[in-house]
């Protein structure tokens, strides 16, 4: 059966486009971005299976089961062949897409994403997962909000750091860490040449977990793809930084119609 996901569709743009947020997130993630592209993108979001006001899918979780939750609501909803933009884990569910289903992609966007991690990276994430799985989902944001946010973001808006707090909280914990782990466990880094789609690869230059340096290892193993590295920005660029990463994304999804003339 398939799984009920909660999504909504936005855009006055016939161009289609797929965004898929981050563990433990929400489509509502993708506001700041979405209102940027809407004049030129037929946009479709979704709640991850376990998120938002998707179906509370119980038990282990793996990467073609959110690819096919994707293609599913793909096909119901008319879009064939999609610009795909992914956020983290969205990133990696981005990435598995466009090497198992390539006919489906016609842009490919990875933020802040994984890929190539070393034995050192592998360790510190998995002992996120462990105590992740051993605590409180609040406790664990609690230790990861300084990881996504800038101090000064913070301190500027209290009032969002609280309702991030307050969505973070509502997350069912089995749901949450089942999700984790396929962002904690997966690595496609030995198949990104497999990857032949134009691709926007782009982190912030302080990001701890998805670092300048898998950007670049990803840059490098996509033929052609297009690396940006965001000054003074850690994790979360869709929540301190949505227009400048809708301008990086629009700039790139927008640059194929120069070369075809025709709408991507």
């Amino acid at each position: 059966m398939p799984v009920v996901l909660n999504y909504r569709i936005d855009g006055a743009g016939t161009r289609p486009l797929v965004l898929v947020h981050g563990v433990g997130s929400y489509l509502e993630a993708w506001d700041g971005v979405t209102a940027a592209l809407a004049p030129d993108f037929r946009i479709l979001r979704f709640d991850l299976r376990g998120h938002g006001r998707s179906e509370r899918v119980r038990g282990r979780y793996e990467i073609d089961d959110f690819v096919g939750d994707l293609l599913h609501l793909a096909d119901r909803e008319g879009f064939g062949r999609f610009n795909l933009a992914g956020f983290s884990l969205g990133g990696l569910i981005a990435q598995r897409t466009a090497m198992a289903h390539p006919e489906r992609v016609r842009r490919l966007v990875l933020l802040s994403t994984v890929a190539g991690r070393t034995e050192e990276e592998q360790g510190r994430v998995r002992d996120r997962l462990s105590a992740l799985q051993a605590g409180e989902a609040g406790s664990h944001y609690d230790a990861s909000v300084g990881r996504w946010l800038t101090e000064a973001f913070q301190a500027a808006n209290p009032e969002l750091i609280q309702r991030l707090r307050e969505r973070n909280a509502a997350n069912d914990p089995g749901c949450y860490a089942a999700a984790y782990r396929v962002l904690a466990e997966t690595d496609l880094g030995d198949q990104l040449h497999l990857i032949r789609h134009p691709t926007l690869v782009a982190t912030g230059a302080d990001d701890q977990g998805s670092n300048p340096r898998m950007a670049r290892f990803m840059h490098e193993r996509i033929a052609g793809s297009r690396l940006e590295i965001l000054p003074g920005l850690r994790h979360s660029i869709l929540v301190e930084a949505p227009d400048l990463v809708a301008g990086l994304m629009r700039d790139f999804l927008l640059s194929g119609d120069a070369k075809t003339g025709a709408a991507a």
